[in-house]
């Protein structure tokens, strides 16, 4: 490790100027590098904190269920939530504001920086979402007896053939964490091949279907009409949606679209698109509806959640290219179908329970998206068995949330 750590210096001080450089040349800001590199004052927390880390936004949204239980569960015990990225910060600022006590970056995975991160922080236990390996984070956690958790695990076949390759490495670095809890029996597996130990290396459960529905009321002129949402769109993506609803609405004229692409910045993009299909449209930050417009593009942040709630199925996006796909637990709570496209590796084993059922529906072709949105949308009786199944699945899946909190409090009360 010691090694480990003299390299790891080395090499982070010798590229951070170039990626300096780099990020000025493509006009992209640096945020939250002083607190990643442990240069921060946090308020007094006193010596009860339970930490918990999400490195971007997916991660974030997935844990805030079980966030809010452990303030109820632990009111003795202040919260820290971290993340690694400027859109998981934003979002958990705004999720978080009335749970979390202090929020801040992750810090930088060389010595000095999660030295200072930890001797200003001296969390009682760490609790990391998905299966994030930060080596001298592990090591530091260990050596100064703070019991350390992945939380939610899972690992992508690319990730684990690539582990794999160095477990003789990995297996010296699993072996600092306390418990490892996966969200598949297949993810517990492979962390077990390549180096954790049997005995802490556990089934947990999905976090994101302990999701709960959010309490709202969201009035953008549907009525009566049919309300399709593409959420979480990529570049290629909005082009193949907007031809599908296009032939659609040729023979359900009742049908809008509200199109949200996973990165704002591409709306202008985005619109020009639109524009050449003639049909109308408005955007959610100006306040158009339904009402006038086919089409409203959701140009605003934090919103596309609670929107599901009121469409009648969705497409996720980040399917129809290498992304693999987003998270289509945020429909299916409502009891919503969803639809993916064939690159699902971020998310196969969600859509390998939901497309078990008629929850979730995948299909490999612009023209079978097309097919079976126009199914879901003028066959009854075929929508109703959908909307029940994503009922039924959430009822079976639930449990990942209780398994944590049970956890802690065996190690909180010890």
């Amino acid at each position: 490790m010691f090694i480990y750590e003299i390299l790891a210096t080395i090499i982070f001080i010798t590229l951070l100027p170039f990626y300096y450089i780099v990020r000025v040349i493509q006009k992209k800001y640096l945020y939250g590098w002083r607190e990643k590199l442990g240069f921060f004052t946090p308020p007094n927390l006193g010596d009860k904190i339970i930490m918990l880390h999400g490195v971007s936004v997916g991660e974030i949204i997935a844990l805030e269920n079980l966030t809010k239980k452990i303030k109820e569960t632990f009111p003795d015990y202040k919260i820290v939530v971290t993340t690694g990225t400027k859109t998981g910060q934003d979002i958990a600022k705004k999720k978080y504001e009335k749970i979390a006590d202090y929020i801040t970056y992750f810090p930088f995975d060389v010595p000095f920086a999660v030295k200072a991160f930890l001797s200003k922080l001296n969390p009682t236990v760490v609790l990391i979402a998905e299966t994030e390996l930060w080596p001298d984070f592990a090591y530091q956690c260990k050596k100064r007896n703070i019991p350390l958790f992945v939380i939610n695990g899972r690992i992508s076949d690319s990730t684990f053939n690539a582990y794999r390759r160095m477990k003789f490495f990995f297996k010296h670095i699993l072996k600092n964490y306390t418990g490892l809890y996966t969200q598949s029996i297949e993810d517990r597996d492979k962390l077990i091949a390549i180096g954790a130990s049997p005995e802490n290396t556990e089934f947990m459960g999905n976090l994101k279907f302990d999701i709960k529905k959010l309490d709202v009321s969201i009035d953008i002129g549907k009525g009566e009409n049919k309300l399709i949402i593409a959420g979480s769109t990529h570049k290629g993506e909005d082009e193949i949606v907007l031809q599908a609803f296009k032939n659609i609405k040729q023979k359900v004229q009742n049908a809008k679209l509200l199109l949200a692409s996973r990165h704002i910045e591409r709306i202008p993009d985005i619109e020009e698109l639109v524009k050449n299909t003639g049909l109308t449209y408005g955007f959610r930050s100006k306040g158009d509806s339904f009402q006038d417009k086919d089409i409203i593009l959701l140009d605003t942040m934090g919103e596309l959640g609670k929107m599901y709630s009121i469409c009648d199925f969705a497409f996720i996006g980040g399917s129809f290219n290498n992304t693999g796909g987003h998270n289509p637990l945020e429909a299916a709570v409502y009891n919503k179908p969803v639809i993916t496209g064939p690159c699902i590796h971020n998310f196969k084993d969600i859509y390998g329970i939901l497309t078990h059922t008629n929850a979730g529906k995948l299909v490999k072709t612009p023209q079978e998206l097309e097919s079976q949105m126009l199914k879901l949308l003028t066959d009854e009786k075929y929508y109703n068995d959908a909307q029940n199944d994503c009922f039924k699945v959430f009822e079976a899946q639930k449990g990942a949330l209780d398994f944590v909190i049970n956890k802690l409090k065996k190690l909180l009360s010890a």
